[in-house]
């Protein structure tokens, strides 16, 4: 049985930080993985605060199993030494059932907890994994006397996590939200791909033969692969009051694929995608920065509608209470941005109504 309403927001080990009640909208356009491990990547780790909303320092499938306590050292120097500023830190911990788990956290919370912002779980099936890294934490917490509750964010990677993504998102007041794990999860489910995010040429529609011409060529047109699981772990995320994140596109190469991807993503309510090299931090930050084009009309329909209510004709085209509410969202993501982003902040703020 679940914890009752009224003790889900006390902690759940004595001296433990309060549980937050609400989760912090705070800009993570980018989550930047690194490997602490790596000297070359830890060496430019300083210079990236600013430029990106989160650095993750990734201590789980792409270290070595030989290089996993070299990755954990190198994060807790990384974090001990670095002013992160108006940059998140997180840290990708390795998985529930392996071998070092228990080491990233007994020893990640009590050296740089006070500077760990949110810790990623991958391959969380259901509402136990939450529950057990949650009383863990809160036992690590109480005992490092760390005044604020690190974030968990769990990655769907399974099949049994998809059915189970609203218990999931439900499970904790830590949850800070969730992210698509699409080449594990392919592989869980049995997919013919071999592709990290992204479509697949092979998954596609095909036009109506011309019945003049049956011979002739029929366009097709590509389809989206994860379109279903992105959807479902949005909702999920909304109604929890979390955040929806695309998680990895793997060909890094393909620079135009991926900004489509993430704007596709973005378009459906995700808030960031992951980076796996510097210039996809450039295409996050783009996409998932509302232009001013649309901030500009978002403005320009809260204005015309007044006190909310009703109905009016902007541009030939009625705008009523639905409009103000997808235009309030627009609104306040780009004050969030214009927070941290002096940029964007210049942008907006020449906007005229």
């Amino acid at each position: 049985m679940s914890r009752t309403p009224k003790d889900f927001f006390r902690p759940l080990a004595v001296g433990a930080p309060q549980p937050l009640r609400e989760i912090p909208a705070r800009p993570s356009r980018a989550i930047h993985f690194f490997d602490p491990g790596n000297e070359k990547m830890a060496a430019k780790v300083p210079d990236m605060v600013g430029t990106v909303d989160v650095l993750l320092g990734n201590l789980e499938d792409a270290v070595k199993a030989e290089n996993k306590d070299k990755s954990r050292a190198g994060l807790v120097e990384i974090g001990k030494s670095t002013d992160f500023g108006p940059t998140q830190l997180w840290t990708r911990i390795n998985s529930l059932d392996s071998p070092w788990v228990l080491d990233d956290l007994t020893t990640l919370v009590p050296e740089i907890g006070d500077k760990l912002d949110v810790i990623m779980v991958p391959k969380v099936e259901g509402a136990e994994d939450i529950q057990y890294v949650d009383r863990l934490l809160a036992q690590l917490e109480a005992k490092a006397g760390l005044e604020r509750p690190i974030l968990v964010h769990a990655i769907l990677e399974t099949a049994r996590g998809v059915a189970n993504v609203e218990e999931i998102c439900g499970a904790s007041p830590r949850m800070q939200g969730l992210s698509l794990g699409p080449a594990d999860l392919a592989a869980d489910r049995r997919m013919k791909t071999t592709r990290v995010g992204g479509g697949h040429p092979g998954y596609l529609v095909r036009e109506d033969a011309n019945p003049e011409q049956p011979d002739a060529r029929r366009e097709t047109f590509q389809q989206d692969l994860w379109h279903y699981t992105i959807s479902r772990m949005v909702d999920a995320c909304a109604m929890h009051g979390i955040y929806p994140y695309y998680g990895p596109f793997g060909d890094i190469a393909d620079v135009v694929a991926c900004e489509d991807q993430f704007r596709n993503a973005f378009l459906l309510g995700c808030v960031g995608a992951w980076s796996l090299h510097p210039k996809q931090i450039a295409i996050a930050n783009k996409v998932f920065s509302p232009s001013v084009e649309d901030v500009t009309h978002a403005r320009r329909v809260i204005a015309a509608m007044g006190d909310g209510t009703g109905a009016v004709m902007l541009d030939g085209k009625m705008e009523d209470d639905a409009s103000v509410k997808q235009c309030q969202v627009m609104v306040a993501l780009a004050e969030e941005l214009a927070a941290i982003d002096p940029e964007l902040k210049a942008a907006y703020d020449e906007i005229e109504v």
